[in-house]
């Protein structure tokens, strides 16, 4: 009996390396592109460290090829990606993300038409920032969607940061602190993230959520001090 020849696409995927394949499911799940100053400012803050990549790979568990295409523009994180190097790092979300200082006293406008947004590895879990991408900031405003009957498990935050979250379409479940929470349109949650936590779209609709997330004082004191 022969046996069925694989298609060479399928002997590729075989093959690759966990740094290879945790490249390529970026780019298959059209997760590349354009992401306000990530490679720049993940560049600058591990080099005013005195991080090699290696060290950085270490810390966070993301491998040195995936930080080093993302330094250099070639890949787009995924959310979960991006969350485990900031924590690593000991900084707000938006330290990665956030671009030049904006003059002060200007009122910011963003954009629905030309919005960034973070995705899942999977596309079903995005994240759209709803605050100036200027500087590093305590205190963040994020658009999250989520797909039906879709879940995202969340890695714990810094130490201190808590999250207040209101559902304004679908119905979510909130599992935090070995506690399930039902949350529908309107209902609102606030919990500390520093646990693992996620969110699950319970309804046959995309949900649509609103986050206010809170770090501690001491996480955007000392960023001033060592970036």
């Amino acid at each position: 009996m022969s046996r069925k020849r694989e298609p060479a696409e399928t002997k590729h995927r075989k093959r690759r390396r966990p740094e290879e394949e945790e490249i390529a499911s970026a780019v298959e799940a059209g997760e590349t592109g354009e992401t306000p100053a990530v490679g720049a400012n993940l560049r600058r803050v591990r080099t005013a460290r005195s991080m090699s990549l290696e060290d950085l790979a270490r810390a966070s568990g993301v491998s040195r090829a995936m930080l080093s295409q993302i330094e250099l523009d070639r890949s787009t994180p995924t959310i979960k990606l991006l969350w485990k190097v900031a924590r690593a790092l000991g900084l707000p979300f938006s330290a990665l993300i956030s671009g030049g200082r904006e003059e002060a006293n200007t009122p910011s406008i963003l954009r629905g038409d030309r919005a960034k947004r973070l995705t899942s590895h999977d596309g079903r879990f995005s994240s759209r920032p709803l605050f100036p991408s200027d500087q590093a900031r305590r205190v963040e405003f994020y658009e999250l969607r989520l797909a039906p009957r879709g879940l995202e498990e969340a890695d714990p935050h810094p130490p201190g940061t808590t999250e207040n979250l209101v559902v304004n379409r679908g119905s979510i479940q909130i599992a935090v602190a070995g506690g399930v929470h039902d949350l529908a349109a309107g209902d609102a949650i606030q919990f500390e993230a520093d646990l693992p936590h996620s969110y699950r779209n319970t309804s046959a609709v995309e949900a649509l959520m609103y986050l206010v997330m809170n770090y501690p004082d001491t996480m955007l004191a000392g960023l001033r001090g060592n970036v």
